[in-house]
């Protein structure tokens, strides 16, 4: 789901669907008018005057599957988790603990589509430009409710044969490692929402700066870190350092004074994750964005948020 919408965001598709309607909005178009109307409706909206004018209507129906996908997957989501979920509870066979859990995830799931409607509004307005501000809250919201979910499923699978021992030496590094990582990634959304990944294609330095001028021309200065292209690459290029760095010294103190075999597996994974996401990252920077790659950048930062959680979850409950 959360690559799925990085390729929506890339193949400019998210503000196809000018409506939102959770229920009559599951089928789409079903015959050639319909898509003309679809059509139609869309051209009533600044992106298209602005951006996409004179598109035809099999371009149209491009994007419009990109965002109809995008949508259906969230309810199909939705659907999966909740049908299950009711029968048993009527089987009576979830402890309250976990019931009180998969209702918060489920709630939490809710309140992502509404934010994912809000987000695409802001496009639908003069200004034909999804607010950045409410893409990366979408994308944050995204990765919580996974990790959330992934944790649970963790501690439902390993839960017997993982003894738990209390907060361990090194987990709070983990837990920092967990949060870093979160904020590199909302730094992408800042990328992604402004465009950003398009401009200082070089690597390691930006257009042969370290510190590339304009960097801070905003004021007051904090806008520059959300508004200004030069920054947040900036930033988010130094949250990455800075991820790598906490991975990487975390795994050499596991290496070097830690024999659980659990823990050291979760290291190795994490170093792991963290060596093929830099690539991806990298890549995706000096190729100037193509699709198919920043799809897997995204798929990338998932799998090592995936890493640090796991890592998380065994560091603070194995001996």
């Amino acid at each position: 789901m959360i690559v799925l919408g990085g390729v929506t965001r890339l193949t400019e598709s998210g503000l196809s669907i000018v409506d939102w309607r959770p229920v009559s909005g599951v089928l789409p178009p079903m015959s050639e008018a319909a898509w003309r109307q679809a059509f139609v409706d869309y051209q009533q909206f600044p992106e298209y005057l602005a951006n996409n004018y004179g598109m035809d209507l099999a371009a149209f129906k491009r994007i419009y599957w990109f965002e109809y996908a995008h949508r259906m997957l969230g309810r199909l989501i939705g659907l999966v988790f909740l049908i299950p979920f009711i029968g048993f509870l009527f089987a009576r066979v979830l402890p309250r603990p976990l019931i009180l859990k998969l209702w918060t995830a489920f709630l939490l799931g809710a309140l992502q589509g509404g934010l994912g409607w809000y987000m695409v509004q802001s496009g639908l307005v003069s200004d034909p430009h999804v607010s950045q501000y409410r893409l990366t809250a979408h994308l944050l919201l995204a990765m919580v409710i996974y990790g959330f979910l992934l944790w649970l499923a963790i501690d439902l699978v390993t839960a017997k044969a993982v003894r738990v021992a209390g907060a361990r030496p090194g987990w709070i590094t983990v837990r920092w490692i967990a949060v870093v990582v979160l904020c590199t990634v909302a730094s992408g959304g800042f990328v992604a929402g402004t465009h950003a990944g398009f401009v200082y294609n070089t690597f390691p330095m930006m257009n042969g700066e370290w510190w590339p001028a304009g960097i801070l021309s905003l004021t007051p200065v904090w806008r520059n870190f959300f508004e200004n292209v030069a920054a947040i690459q900036f930033v988010h290029r130094a949250l990455a350092l800075l991820a790598a760095l906490s991975i990487v010294g975390f795994w050499l103190r596991i290496l070097c004074c830690d024999d659980d075999r659990r823990t050291r597996a979760a290291a190795h994974i994490l170093v792991g994750a963290l060596f093929i996401q830099l690539n991806l990252g990298i890549a995706t920077l000096l190729l100037r964005v193509p699709v198919w790659l920043g799809a897997l950048h995204q798929a990338g930062a998932v799998m090592l948020f995936s890493a640090a959680i796991y890592a998380l979850y065994m560091r603070s409950h194995s001996d």
